[in-house]
């Protein structure tokens, strides 16, 4: 797992890794901007809503949020994307933090219409992606929803052919969505869906059980 220094060197170059990554198709960042497109025309659906970015990183998808009349509170564990994010979105709400530390205080006495996460829970293992997506339920209007678009699959087969086919740049500290998987550890807390845009990203949409 990079540590917080490995994210502020990486923070300038951030968005060209990714462009380089999702042009060719590749492991990891394959399909990255549809994902992103996805969520925010999701997100869009309510105006001047609320919104919860986990781990916004240098502003991508929340910046063009932000433009568009959203209130944006956001965490991030790197002080560097933070500061490129705040050029780009002057009056949000930016905290540095670590999420492996939950929610931040701060923000647990909202209700947040949308929250979102891209590219960052992987950083989580299995187990405490489950248990940090419950206390993101806790975090959502009645109607809100949770929208995390990240590297995930299907099934864990597929995992682990593309672990095959990236084994050359493949990062082992990371920990990647399994849809059936997550799917049946949340089954009794949230509706979840799982809507593939790559062989290796895709969006999960939950939601509170009526």
């Amino acid at each position: 797992m990079l540590n917080n220094l490995g994210f502020n060197l990486w923070a300038d170059h951030y968005d060209k890794t990714v462009q380089i990554s999702e042009e060719n198709n590749l492991y990891p960042f394959a399909g990255y901007m549809e994902i992103l497109n996805t969520i925010f025309n999701e997100v869009m659906q309510i105006k001047n809503s609320n919104v919860l970015d986990i781990g916004f990183g240098t502003g991508v998808l929340t910046s063009k949020l932000y433009e568009n009349g959203h209130n944006i509170d956001g965490i991030d564990f790197s002080s560097k994307m933070i500061s490129i994010a705040k050029m780009k979105m002057p009056s949000a709400n930016l905290l540095e933090w670590d999420i492996t530390n939950g929610v931040p205080p701060e923000f647990q006495q909202y209700q947040y219409d949308s929250i979102v996460s891209t590219y960052a829970l992987h950083h989580l293992t299995d187990k405490d992606k489950v248990l940090f997506i419950r206390n993101l339920l806790s975090l959502i209007k009645e109607d809100g929803k949770i929208f995390i678009g990240d590297i995930s699959f299907e099934t864990r087969e597929q995992l682990e052919e593309c672990r095959q086919e990236s084994k050359d740049y493949w990062d082992h500290d990371e920990y990647y969505f399994v849809s059936n998987e997550i799917k049946a550890a949340l089954k009794d807390d949230c509706h979840c869906e799982y809507y593939p845009i790559s062989h290796c990203g895709g969006v999960f949409v939950l939601s509170k059980k009526s």
